[in-house]
């Protein structure tokens, strides 16, 4: 393992985002306020309680959860295309680094950046909102895997993607989406018995789910299952990198 690549890599990547501090930290951190203040203190307030828990609080899993989708996928997405656009990523691969190495550097850094991310809104969400984190080691364990998860699935999307048009698209009009539908703003037990079962096909139920559980010990779906999904897609994002790596799609040519 070359140890001094990885950590090249990786200071290198959380560089750029203390020299992009309001577009990395600071406007994700403003948006998710502002959810606070209209959907918690304004809407919350005129709403009754979800599963004994106020309006205002219970919401607060889902608008980390979808920070933190977005944010995750946004900085490894970015990260590994920089180099495919600029060409630098040519002396990625010709120098004495492993692909494990790399994928270690620009995930760990996304990843980190995401999770600072996360634990800086939960700062920011106790100004605007009361609330209790019920399994605190679980509430860590789920804001880990889901920012490794999603870093990992980002950097597949910036192997993937041959302009900038195309970091955006699956972030923007199928994550983002599917995070609103997914039970954020409200619990699926609420739907009619037809589109609770349609919603179980969404894969960000199951994060939010299990994240909602971690904070107040109620969830939509067993926290088992929504481990595994996590697992699950973690395990296909690696067999895609894996295999991009293997054949140089999008990256060698």
């Amino acid at each position: 393992m070359n140890i001094h690549a990885v950590r090249a890599i990786y200071v290198f990547e959380m560089a750029r985002a203390w020299r992009t501090l309001m577009q990395s930290i600071a406007t994700p951190i403003l948006s998710t306020s502002l959810y606070f203040v209209v959907f918690g203190a304004a809407i919350g307030s005129r709403m009754g309680e979800i599963d004994g828990i106020s309006y205002a609080s219970f919401i607060i899993p889902g608008l980390l959860m979808l920070s933190l989708l977005s944010e995750s996928i946004s900085n490894a997405s970015f990260g590994i295309y920089f180099p495919k656009f600029s060409g630098t990523i040519y002396e990625i691969l010709s120098a004495p680094v492993s692909p494990l190495e790399i994928v270690l550097g620009y995930v760990g850094a996304a990843a980190s950046k995401s999770v600072i991310l996360g634990l800086l809104i939960l700062i920011t969400a106790r100004l605007f909102v009361d609330y209790e984190i019920a399994h605190p080691l679980w509430m860590i364990g789920f804001l880990l895997l889901t920012a490794i998860t999603f870093s990992l699935f980002g950097f597949v999307i910036g192997l993937w993607a041959d302009d900038f048009q195309k970091l955006q698209i699956i972030p923007m009009m199928v994550v983002m989406p599917l995070t609103f539908l997914g039970g954020a703003f409200y619990s699926i037990n609420m739907l009619p018995p037809f589109w609770q079962t349609i919603t179980l096909f969404n894969p960000v139920v199951y994060l939010i789910s299990g994240f909602r559980w971690s904070f107040y010990g109620v969830a939509d779906v067993n926290v088992v299952i929504s481990v595994g999904m996590i697992c699950f897609f973690m395990l296909l994002c690696l067999a895609a990198i894996g295999w991009i790596f293997k054949t140089g799609y999008r990256l060698k040519s």
